[in-house]
């Protein structure tokens, strides 16, 4: 997938005109071996393509701005000390709310006469300096200086772009709540209105909108026989009656009909227990295969959980799942189990089945469970995280972090996975003591950092990334509770 990112090119009359032309062809190898394709002036439009001068922040915040629809992210690169003032006028006058990545090259300790010189070190002080007054959040590098074609910048910038990815995907996202959240679950309470402020819309639909419309579709119809069909392909429906299979089929291309009129990117269902009462199976298959294609589906009206979730796919990729932080495992404090019915993407379960919901069944009857999916994740790496609205703060919290999913032996049904988080009883008690809900996201990828990075600098929300150095607390926050 290419990435779109503005790119400013700092310079200073005085330092070598060569430091950036070869800057510029750094980036450019770099660009094509990762698949991003840069916005920037070129050396027709300013000398060397570079922003130094008033004329040249003008030129290149007009040309962002003509793009923005386009541009991802903004790169200031400093081949030397660079224009303090340039740069960041020329963000200014973009007028985009983006993420910005600040990168400084070193210099060489056998390279400090006028020909090689850059004092990029002290210029990206500098730099960040301007941003903060001009109120622009930004990135830092892992190291204070770094070569484009350095390894540790590679991985700055693959983190980097993961932000982008999440604050452009959050900013303006359209989040379907299909049905009323279980009475019995005050924890997937939400407040609509700060994740609106947040630029996240929601839109509803009465369940029993689904259901009249669901009924109103004969089984002859051949959009019926095409869905049966990608239902038997998606997973093992052997042991699935025709008619919950019928009913599945049906529930499916509402929800799709539904979402495609009013552009949505993501819903979170009534899973129980009106579906099983007034319409006989259960809705998890159909959200797995939703959430396979990269369009993430939440169980039990969980419109925040599914934020998470799409924020973890955006960043990570691939599809996410949600989960409950549900088991302790054994003895071990740093491992647990995940669980639901299960509505977990293809992507989790490679033994993937579809089934009934035991225990939901036991009060709903599990003649009217079909559709639930069982399956058990297999090894590998592992990003949760849980977004939360705060009436009372006013404000939108969150936790994120990693893990590895494990082969430890496991006897149950549903989705299932084991997994090991280092220092597990530390993020309990941050869930717990900041009321956090039960359910989390989780995503097949690691992808930590570039979460975290989007939620708290660019979105504001404050974040508490598990197994990471606290950030200083924004001036006048309250700050999250850590245990």
């Amino acid at each position: 997938m290419t990435t779109t990112l503005g790119v400013i090119l700092g310079n200073r009359d005085f330092f070598p005109d060569q430091l950036v032309a070869e800057a510029r062809s750094d980036l450019t190898r770099l660009f094509a071996e990762m698949a991003i394709e840069p916005v920037w002036l070129s050396p027709e439009q300013s000398k060397l393509g570079a922003v130094e001068t008033w004329e040249d922040a003008r030129r290149c915040g007009e040309l962002f701005r003509r793009q923005r629809d386009q541009i991802e992210g903004i790169l200031v690169c400093l081949p030397n000390f660079g224009d303090e003032k340039g740069i960041a006028d020329a963000i200014r006058i973009a007028d985009v709310r983006l993420p910005i990545l600040v990168q400084a090259y070193p210099d060489d300790l056998d390279q400090f006469g006028l020909s090689r010189r850059r004092d990029a070190f002290c210029g990206k002080i500098s730099v960040c300096n301007n941003l903060r007054q001009y109120d622009l959040p930004y990135t830092l590098t892992q190291d204070h200086t770094v070569r484009v074609l350095d390894q540790r910048f590679r991985q700055d910038l693959e983190r980097f772009i993961g932000s982008c990815k999440v604050v452009r995907g959050l900013r303006g996202a359209r989040i379907g709540a299909v049905g009323a959240r279980p009475n019995a679950f005050n924890t997937t309470r939400y407040s609509e209105k700060l994740l609106e402020a947040a630029g996240i819309s929601v839109n509803t639909i009465d369940m029993s909108e689904i259901f009249g419309n669901a009924a109103r579709i004969a089984a002859a119809d051949p959009r019926v026989k095409l869905r049966v069909e990608q239902i038997r392909s998606y997973a093992d429906a052997s042991s699935i009656p025709e008619e919950a299979m019928l009913r599945m089929a049906k529930l499916a291309l509402v929800v799709d009909e539904w979402m495609q009129s009013l552009g949505l990117t993501a819903t979170a269902l009534q899973c129980w227990s009106s579906l099983q009462k007034n319409y006989g199976v259960n809705v998890c298959t159909v959200m797995s295969m939703m959430s396979e294609q990269l369009l993430p589906s939440a169980c039990e009206v969980d419109i925040a959980g599914v934020v998470g979730m799409y924020a973890l796919q955006l960043a990570g990729g691939r599809p996410s799942a949600l989960v409950d932080w549900n088991n302790n495992y054994g003895g071990d404090p740093d491992k647990c189990v995940f669980f639901h019915c299960g509505n977990w993407a293809k992507e989790f379960l490679p033994d993937i089945r579809i089934s009934t919901a035991p225990i939901l069944g036991t009060t709903l009857g599990e003649e009217n469970t079909f559709g639930a999916l069982d399956g058990r994740t297999d090894t590998g790496p592992m990003t949760f995280g849980r977004v939360s609205t705060n009436d009372r703060a006013g404000k939108i919290f969150a936790y994120v972090g990693e893990g590895e999913f494990t082969a430890d032996p496991l006897e149950t049904f549903g989705s299932r996975a084991v997994v090991k988080v280092p220092d597990l009883p530390r993020l309990m008690h941050v869930v717990c003591l900041n009321g956090f809900e039960h359910h989390a996201a989780m995503n097949r990828s690691h992808c930590a950092a570039s979460v975290a990075e989007a939620l708290s600098r660019y979105l504001g929300w404050e974040t508490y990334h598990h197994h990471r150095p606290a950030e200083l607390p924004p001036i006048g926050s309250a700050g999250m509770v850590l245990g």
